[in-house]
């Protein structure tokens, strides 16, 4: 990728994997804070004593959710290209590569049950 071997090109991928980890964990975030709006909006209407319906921020809300937990899984792979197109003198020595990428597929895995959790209940 570079002839410069300098580990900044590392930590330079590193730092963009982790912009994208916060974006994605923003996007879950907005995501459920629509789905449980949506919800609290719908209890305070006057009259809805019963059982709860879902609307439209209930599928909004999904639909962050599982974007959020695709930009994860994606910028992980994105990372792992980058990471393999770099010379080992730019990757610092016993430096973990795979810290950054488990910790967005991990972030992508509870995004993915928070749907699950939020579909059953």
């Amino acid at each position: 990728m570079s002839d410069l071997n300098d580990p900044r090109m590392f930590f330079a991928a590193e730092r963009t994997l982790l912009a994208w980890n916060r974006t994605s964990l923003s996007l879950m975030a907005f995501g459920f804070v629509i789905e449980r709006s949506g919800l609290l909006f719908q209890l305070i209407k006057p009259g809805a004593l019963g059982s709860p319906e879902r609307h439209f921020s209930f599928w909004i809300g999904l639909a962050f959710l599982m974007l959020g937990s695709w930009v994860a899984c994606w910028s992980s792979w994105q990372y792992k290209r980058v990471v393999k197109s770099l010379k080992p003198v730019e990757i610092p020595e016993g430096y973990s590569i795979n810290s950054g990428p488990t910790a967005n597929v991990l972030t992508a895995v509870l995004g993915a049950l928070l749907m699950v959790y939020l579909a059953i209940i």
